[in-house]
C-alpha cells in the first residue's frame, strides 16, 4: 500500500526560504528544483486569512521549537490547485551550522486511504474465523491471525520467524512444501487445495485444511513473500482423513519392511522394530524374547513367564526412559495380560489402570514408574514364528495420542509377524555362527612354533558379528635344519563351509611342509587338494626362511604380496611373484628367493587389513607401508598400532597380520630378488 503514497522531502532555512527540494516534492507541488530553490516557502501555501500568520512560517517555527511536529495544512500546487497535506517537520543542522527545518509531506487523501486499509486489515486479522497468514520468501511466519494459531494449537508469538513446516507433519512426501515454494519462487497461486496434516499443537489427530496461497506484491525495497487463507474442513472431509490414516499405516509397514531384518543379529533386529514403531506408531516400545528352558517347551498359562528385554525406545520424558530401559529380566505372573495374549496368539490392547498393574506388574516400584510415565494404553503383540513363541512386542501411547483401534491391532500384528520371522532367522543364524566359531577356534593355531631365529607377533581379528566366522588362517611351522615356514591364507566366504575349508588347507599345508618341498611345489599339491575338496577359491602365501643362508623362498597363490621392513625404516613389497588362487588349477606356481639381513621384518597379512569401503587395495597397501615406515618399538606394539590405524571401528572382513623379524645364523648382505 505505501508504495502508492508520494512523499515529498523539502527543507526550509532560517529565512523561511526553500533550501532543499527532493524529487517527491516536485511530483507533489509541481515545481522543478531550479524553480523551487531559494523561493519563499510561503509560495507552497494559499494566502492566510487577514491577520493570521503565514502557514510556512508557522510550520517552520513549530518544527524548530517543538523538535518534531506533525499536522495537516492546506497547500498550493503550481497550477493553483489547493489540497490538504500531512506534514512532519523537525530541525536538522545545515551547512555552516545553519538550522534547517526538514519537512516530509504527503497528500492527506492518500494517507486517509492507507489508514482505512490498515484498519480494515487489522480488524480482519483479529476477527476473521478463517486462518490468515503472511510468510516471507523463506516461508517463515511474518504475521498470522488467532484463527490459524488455534488450528496449530500454539500461540501466535511462537510462530513468528519460524518456518511453516515446523508446525505440521504431513505424509505427502513433501508435496505441500513444494507447492508453497512454487508460490514464493514462481508466483504461481494455489487455490482451494486440500491438505491432510497433523498440527504441532494437536499431534493426536489428523486435520484436513483447504488452503489457498498467493504471492505478495513487492512494496518498495521490501522482500516478496506469500499470503495464505486456511480453512479447517476436517469434519467435511472425514473420508480423506480415514484414507490418509490407511496410507500412513501402509507407509509404516513399508518402512518397517525396509528397516527390520537388515542383519542376522537378534538384538539389532529388535532395535530396528522399536525404531520403526517410535514415534510414528507409538510413544514407547519394547521387545522381549521368551527365556524357554527348552525349545520344545509348550506355553503353560498356569506358570510364570520369564522374558529378557533386548530393545527399547521412547520419546516421552523421564521416568518413561527408566521404565522401558531400566529392566533386563522380566517376570510375568499367571493371569497377566501377557498370558492372555499368548493364550490366544493375537495382539491385545489394555488400558494402563490399577487392574492391569495388579495382574501384570509384579513390583510396586515398576508399577509406580508406569503410573508416572504418561502412558495410558499399551498394545501387546506376540512374536511367533514356525509355531514357536519367540517373544513379544509392546507399544505404548500417552494421552496426547488417541487410543489404539482395531486397525492398529492389525498393523501391530503385521509388524510383529515380520519381526518374528526376522528374529527367528537371526536366532537360527546365531546357532550356526556358534558352531562355525567353535570349529574355527579349534582349527586356528593356539600357539605358533618358536624359533631362535624368528620372532613373531600375530593377530587375528574377526569382522562384524554377521561375518564373524571367516576363512582367514595363518601358521608358523618349524622345519628341519632350523628353517621356519610362514604361511597365511584366505578362503572365500564365511560360516561353517569357510571354516571347514580353512582347517583342511591349514592341516594339509602343515603336513606337506614336513616333507620340505619347494614353496611352488607345496602350492601345487595344495591346489590339487583344494580342487578335490571342492574349494573353489582360496589364496595362500608360503615362505620358508633359512637362517643359515639368510634367504627366504616365497611362493604366492593369489594372495596380497608380502612386505619387508628394514631396520632403517625402508619398506619393500615383494610383488614379482603372484600365482593364481588355489582351486583354479591348470597354471604353475613360481618360487622367488630373497636375502634378508639382521633385523629385517617379513610382513604377511590378509586383504581385510588393506581393503575397506571407500578404499581400494592399492590405497590400503600404501597406508600399510606408511605405518611400517613410521613404526618403532617391539613387534607387539607395532602390530597393535597398525591395526588401530588401518582398521575401521566395525570391520566387515576378517583380518590376519603376522610380523616375523629374522636373525640370520651367519652374516648376510642386503636382500636381492632372484627368480627361480
Amino acid at each position: 500500500m505505501l508504495e502508492h503514497v508520494a512523499v515529498a522531502v523539502l527543507g526550509i532555512d532560517e529565512d523561511d526560504q526553500i533550501c532543499f527540494w527532493g524529487p517527491g516534492a516536485q511530483r507533489l507541488f509541481g515545481y522543478e528544483s531550479a524553480a523551487a530553490l531559494s523561493k519563499p516557502a510561503a509560495a507552497l501555501f494559499p494566502d492566510p486569512p487577514r491577520g493570521a500568520p503565514e502557514a510556512a512560517m508557522r510550520l517552520a517555527e513549530r518544527g524548530r521549537t517543538l523538535g518534531y511536529w506533525r499536522g495537516r495544512l492546506p497547500t498550493l500546487h503550481r497550477d493553483g490547485t489547493v489540497f490538504d497535506c500531512g506534514f512532519r517537520a523537525f530541525p536538522v543542522n545545515g551547512a555552516e551550522g545553519r538550522s534547517v527545518v526538514l519537512c516530509l509531506a504527503s497528500r492527506a487523501d492518500d494517507l486517509d486511504r492507507v489508514k482505512t486499509k490498515l484498519a480494515f486489515l487489522d480488524s480482519l486479522f483479529e476477527t476473521c474465523p478463517i486462518g490468515l497468514v503472511m510468510l516471507d520468501e523463506d516461508l517463515r511466519y511474518v504475521h498470522l491471525n488467532q484463527a490459524l494459531a488455534d488450528m496449530d494449537g500454539l500461540p501466535i508469538e511462537d510462530h513468528i520467524g519460524r518456518r511453516m513446516e515446523e508446525f505440521m507433519i504431513t505424509s505427502d512426501g513433501g508435496e505441500y512444501q513444494r507447492m508453497l515454494r512454487a508460490v514464493a519462487e514462481k508466483g504461481r497461486p494455489a487455490v482451494s487445495t486440500l491438505v491432510v496434516l497433523r498440527a504441532a499443537g494437536h499431534p493426536d489427530h489428523d486435520q484436513v485444511r483447504s488452503v489457498s496461497f498467493f504471492p505478495l506484491s513487492q512494496a518498495g525495497d521490501t522482500r516478496p513473500g506469500v499470503g495464505g487463507l486456511l480453512v479447517d474442513v476436517t469434519d467435511r472431509e472425514q473420508a480423506i482423513v480415514e484414507a490418509t490414516a490407511g496410507r500412513q499405516r501402509l507407509a509404516l509397514l513399508d518402512r518397517a519392511a525396509a528397516r527390520v531384518g537388515t542383519t542376522l543379529d537378534v538384538n539389532v533386529t529388535a532395535r530396528e522394530l522399536v525404531e520403526a514403531a517410535v514415534p510414528d506408531f507409538s510413544d514407547a516400545s519394547v521387545v522381549e524374547v521368551v527365556e524357554w528352558l527348552d525349545e520344545a517347551e509348550v506355553f503353560n498359562p498356569e506358570l510364570p513367564l520369564f522374558t529378557r528385554r533386548i530393545a527399547s525406545r521412547t520419546t516421552l520424558p523421564p521416568p518413561a526412559v527408566e521404565l522401558v530401559s531400566g529392566l533386563e529380566s522380566v517376570t510375568y505372573p499367571p493371569g497377566s495380560a501377557i498370558h492372555q495374549m499368548l493364550r490366544t496368539g493375537r495382539p491385545v490392547f489394555v488400558a494402563v489402570n490399577d487392574d492391569f498393574m495388579t495382574r501384570t506388574v509384579m513390583h510396586q516400584d515398576r508399577a509406580q514408574l508406569l503410573r508416572d510415565s504418561g502412558l495410558t494404553c499399551i498394545l501387546i503383540a506376540p512374536l511367533i514364528a514356525r509355531g514357536t513363541v519367540q517373544g513379544l512386542a509392546m507399544f505404548g501411547r500417552s494421552a496426547a495420542r488417541p487410543e489404539f483401534t482395531e486397525q492398529d491391532l492389525s498393523l501391530a500384528s503385521e509388524l510383529a509377524s515380520r519381526a518374528a520371522l526376522c528374529l527367528d532367522n537371526a536366532r537360527l543364524y546365531s546357532r550356526v555362527q556358534d558352531i562355525a566359531l567353535t570349529l574355527q577356534r579349534a582349527l586356528l593355531p593356539t600357539a605358533l612354533a618358536a624359533s631362535p631365529y624368528v620372532s613373531v607377533a600375530h593377530r587375528y581379528l574377526p569382522g562384524s558379528h554377521i561375518t564373524e566366522v571367516g576363512g582367514d588362517w595363518y601358521d608358523v611351522i618349524n622345519l628341519s635344519e632350523d628353517r621356519v615356514a610362514l604361511v597365511v591364507g584366505d578362503v572365500m566366504g564365511h560360516g561353517v563351509p569357510a571354516a571347514a575349508a580353512m582347517g583342511r588347507l591349514r592341516i594339509t599345508t602343515k603336513a606337506l611342509a614336513r616333507r620340505n618341498p619347494e614353496p611352488d611345489d607345496l602350492l601345487t599339491e595344495l591346489d590339487a587338494c583344494a580342487q578335490e575338496a571342492g574349494i573353489e577359491l582360496a589364496t595362500c602365501l608360503y615362505i620358508v626362511y633359512d637362517p643359515a643362508t639368510g634367504r627366504a623362498r616365497i611362493a604366492n597363490a593369489g594372495h596380497p604380496p608380502p612386505m619387508v621392513r628394514h631396520p632403517d625404516g625402508t619398506v619393500e613389497t615383494i610383488s614379482d611373484v603372484l600365482g593364481v588362487p588355489l582351486g583354479v588349477g591348470g597354471l604353475p606356481f613360481r618360487t622367488t628367493e630373497i636375502d634378508l639381513s639382521e633385523g629385517d621384518t617379513l610382513v604377511l597379512y590378509t586383504d581385510g587389513l588393506i581393503e575397506a569401503r571407500g578404499r581400494d587395495i592399492e590405497e590400503g597397501m600404501e597406508a600399510l607401508r606408511i605405518q611400517l615406515r613410521g613404526t618403532s618399538g617391539s613387534l607387539e606394539t607395532t602390530v597393535d598400532r597398525i591395526l588401530s590405524s588401518l582398521l575401521p571401528d566395525a570391520p566387515t572382513d576378517d583380518t590376519v597380520i603376522v610380523l616375523a623379524q629374522v636373525r640370520p645364523a651367519s652374516p648376510s648382505g642386503r636382500h636381492q630378488i632372484v627368480a627361480v
